[in-house]
């Protein structure tokens, strides 16, 4: 007897089978392509910080004969290569986020599914099918969990975990093309290997949050559709009957909602970009003095305090960290320094204990505000010693999908990112190419151009 399929299972199967043969609308592969162009550019930047070396530095010895490409060099089989990128994709904050699921899509999903369509030699249009369906799928899976949570005070598990895993192994599955049953029998190994809890916070060189971020779940996305491409068979609905992933997990389960508007609503298209390479809960305050110190600018010695107010949920994910790309005082006071806000300042330890630095960050009060949560905000008051005051407050982050950036600043973004990595020329025949990459007739055009050797940080 054949177990029962629930209706939202057999609707998502059905729908992860048909992606290979079916259309995106024309304005979802224009934010796919943002979404893979952003990702690839923190691939290379990240490639060059810890998360990123030590990845790498991890695959090391399986390197050699394999299909998919590493940045910065050589090629290993597609779960190494998933792992090492999706960890320089995390390394340098860059990546995009979902703030339905509170997930960074991008850094498991792009990789994994450049990962597989390597080894497959698949079309740049079917790895943008690939990609979109893993955004679709990855943050279903997280919020037929329950509304998703991040508290920073206490214990449990982490959705960005999750969202990468289930949307890694949803873009690997429709590139090797499986039918309903084995796409559904992929998400029960993909179930079986969800990890990842919220104790990232208290990591301290960023190594193991692009782990648990990214390299885990693309690498584990991968394994799962590759085992059952090979031939392993499982459980073909591992999100109803009983036992089943969702209720183990969770008392607030939504199962319909892993398939609510499934080829209708696109979640690719409710996903944003950051301007700003820093992360994500310190962006609206950078952004917020960005536009202080554009408007006029600001002398350090005349500052008496600066009062930065964030949503309380997120607000000590970036509360004076020892990493500078994620600790909000120090952005702040390099972006009034600097009057402009730059790659090279957000990753320079050595600035953070800069004199004119160290001292704005000591009259720098962060707060959280008790009244916001599960968005993106920032109220940044500056106070000058002759009792002057100046201001701003920022609802909307430029990125986001409220105030979403052009084609041109997503390109100045990623030729930013790269250009000091692969040089102009390669930066630039690489943008052009992953701009076309609808009409790439296979993805190994494309990855060919990562493998070039990349002077990597030591």
């Amino acid at each position: 007897m054949t177990p029962e399929i629930s209706s939202q299972t057999e609707r998502l199967g059905d729908y992860l089978a048909a992606v290979p043969k079916t259309d995106l609308p024309p304005q979802v592969v224009h934010k796919t392509k943002h979404h893979v162009i952003d990702t690839v550019a923190a691939m290379v930047s990240g490639a060059q910080l810890p998360a990123g070396v030590r990845g790498l530095a991890y695959v090391e010895p399986y390197v050699g004969g394999g299909s998919s490409a590493l940045v910065g060099g050589r090629r290993v089989s597609p779960v190494e290569a998933a792992l090492a990128n999706g960890m320089s994709a995390h390394a340098d904050e860059t990546d995009d986020s979902h703030a339905g699921s509170i997930s960074h899509p991008g850094c498991a999903v792009v990789p994994a599914a450049l990962a597989v369509g390597d080894h497959l030699g698949s079309s740049g249009a079917q790895v943008l099918r690939a990609v979109a369906a893993g955004y679709d799928v990855g943050t279903r899976a997280v919020l037929s969990l329950g509304k998703p949570v991040l508290n920073t005070d206490s214990s449990g598990r982490s959705t960005h975990a999750y969202c990468g895993l289930f949307g890694a192994a949803a873009a690997a599955m429709t590139l090797y093309g499986l039918d309903a049953a084995r796409c559904r029998e992929v998400l029960s190994y993909a179930a079986q290997s969800a990890s990842g809890v919220t104790s990232w916070v208290r990591d301290p060189n960023h190594v193991e949050k692009a782990f648990v971020f990214a390299g885990m779940p693309a690498s584990n996305g991968v394994r799962a559709a590759a085992m059952v491409a090979s031939g392993c068979d499982g459980v073909g609905d591992v999100f109803a009957g009983v036992p089943n992933f969702l209720d183990a997990l969770s008392q607030e389960v939504d199962r319909d909602a892993l398939c609510s508007g499934l080829g209708e609503r696109f979640e690719i298209m409710a996903t944003n970009i950051k301007k700003f390479a820093v992360g994500s809960p310190a962006q609206a305050a950078v952004q917020a003095m960005l536009e202080l110190v554009e408007e006029k600018p600001i002398d350090p010695s005349e500052v008496a305090e600066i009062r930065i107010v964030l949503p309380h949920d997120l607000a000590r994910v970036v509360d004076n960290r020892a990493m500078p790309d994620i600790c909000c005082q120090y952005l702040v006071a390099g972006t009034l320094v600097d009057r402009a806000f730059t790659f090279a300042m957000a990753h320079d330890d050595a600035r953070m204990t800069e004199p004119v630095i160290r001292s704005l960050r000591a009259r720098t009060v962060l707060v959280a505000d008790p009244e916001r949560a599960m968005v993106r905000t920032a109220d940044v008051t500056v106070t000058f010693t002759d009792g002057r005051i100046r201001q701003r407050f920022v609802g909307a982050v430029r990125g986001t999908v409220d105030d979403p950036m052009t084609d041109d600043e997503v390109s100045a973004k990623a030729v930013d990112l790269m250009e000091p990595v692969l040089g102009s020329a390669a930066t630039t025949d690489l943008m052009g190419r992953l701009w076309r990459l609808d009409g790439c007739d296979d993805i190994n055009e494309i990855t060919d151009m990562l493998t070039a050797a990349v002077p990597l940080r030591a």
